[in-house]
């Protein structure tokens, strides 16, 4: 009778090094190694960290938009970099929202983004309107520029340091963006009728001293945070929104400029309501919130 030499069975293996561990064995291999110091089991496989694509993306890019604007103003191109200054406004208000609709928030998402709105907000604008027009200036000049860097510099990170105890509706002090907008939009508007920086030197002095200063204050300025964009509205809100845009496409450096030189003096104005009124003018919450029922 003919017989088959049969396959003898394999050793059964604490853990297989051809296949990576999973989550529930490296947990169970941590605590082995935990009880027995002396075991020899393998170390378990650890996963990297990476950082989330999208919402970096556009933060890059606002990034190089700052830089950008730097690079003009060095060839004298100052129309270019107030529009890259601009341009890169619209990426820090998108990158914020994406990372939030598509649930990709990070730690390192929030100190990237506050690292590039330093150069795109903060370097950008204190350069470029240095090169424009406060060179001419001297001392005076170049220590305008230096309050607006500082200035920038100080308002993000005391916003970073105080976005758990501040009022969600207001910014305290001038939003480094805003502040960059009033610069940049005073340079874009005075190229585009034709002015050059020599012959405004000190109106660009004091626009580019009170854009540092205010940003530093605690002066509350709208921040639009408490509109639900999920919400439905009624027919003319997007009607007005129409409008604005061809308010904006028909002469974009007079409305932009218009538009962020009233919104640069608006915080002063609820400051004052506040005051007037007998409200707290800080915004800062010193004491847990109480509701209205009680």
């Amino acid at each position: 009778m003919s017989s088959f030499n049969r396959r003898k069975a394999k050793k059964p293996s604490s853990f297989s090094k051809s296949r990576p561990l999973g989550k529930l064995a490296r947990t169970n291999q941590l605590a082995i190694r935990d009880q027995h110091p002396e075991s020899t089991l393998p170390p378990p496989r650890l996963r990297r960290r990476g950082i989330y694509l999208l919402p970096n993306a556009f933060t890059t890019a606002g990034l190089f938009c700052g830089f950008y604007a730097i690079v003009m103003a060095m060839g004298q191109q100052f129309e270019n970099a107030a529009i890259a200054i601009f341009a890169a406004m619209v990426l820090d208000a998108i990158d914020g929202r994406v990372a939030r609709l598509t649930n990709t928030q990070s730690e390192f998402g929030a100190q990237y983004d506050s690292l590039a709105d330093m150069v795109s907000f903060g370097a950008a604008p204190a350069l470029v309107v240095y090169e424009w027009a406060l060179h001419d200036l001297g001392k005076l000049g170049w220590l305008a520029a230096f309050v607006y860097c500082a200035g920038g510099a100080l308002r993000l990170a005391r916003f970073n340091t105080n976005i758990q105890v501040v009022d969600k509706r207001y910014f305290q002090g001038l939003p480094s963006p805003a502040a960059a907008a009033l610069v940049a939009g005073f340079i874009w508007l005075m190229q585009d009728l034709g002015y050059g920086g020599a012959d405004l030197s000190v109106p660009a002095w004091c626009i580019t001293l009170y854009a540092g200063l205010t940003m530093v204050t605690n002066v509350p300025f709208y921040s639009f945070k408490d509109i639900n964009y999920r919400k439905s509205v009624p027919f003319i809100a997007v009607f007005l929104i129409v409008l604005a845009f061809v308010a904006i496409s028909s002469d974009p450096p007079k409305v932009l400029f218009g538009l962020f030189v009233l919104y640069g003096l608006s915080g002063y104005g609820v400051y004052g309501w506040r005051l007037a009124k007998g409200r707290p003018v800080s915004i800062v919450q010193t004491k847990p919130d109480v509701p209205d029922d009680h």
